[in-house]
């Protein structure tokens, strides 16, 4: 099992993965609603469109913009079953248990706070 800092290194070095940040609108609403309310969006995305063991529209139920949420899924792997299989070998086909589901919101909370230090630090 991979620690975040490994699994955001791992991302960094694709090209794909990379090139996602939170800017503009996304940014502007992370910082309109706070990590709380993004932490309870995460976790109801995460549990309806990548908990169940099967998804009708797997590879295609994450929008690319629109959300923060939406923007750390893409960067970090978590936006489809196909994604968790590569990236992190959890298995298409069987629901993910309730720890999953929590470590996988840990990490796009992370990864969404590191991108609003970055977006700090430009202004």
């Amino acid at each position: 099992m991979q620690t975040k800092e490994e699994a955001f290194a791992r991302l960094r070095r694709s090209a794909f993965r990379a090139r996602f940040h939170l800017r503009g609108p996304e940014l502007a609403y992370a910082r309109e609603k706070g990590l709380d309310v993004l932490r309870r969006h995460a976790e109801d995305f995460v549990q309806k469109r990548l908990a169940p063991a099967v998804i009708p529209n797997d590879g295609r139920q994450t929008p690319w913009r629109g959300h923060p949420v939406f923007v750390a899924q893409h960067a970090c792997a978590c936006c489809c079953r196909g994604c968790l299989q590569k990236w992190y070998r959890v298995p298409k086909g069987v629901p993910l248990r309730e720890e999953q589901q929590r470590r996988i919101v840990d990490f796009l909370m992370a990864w969404i706070e590191k991108e609003m230090e970055k977006g700090r630090e430009k202004e």
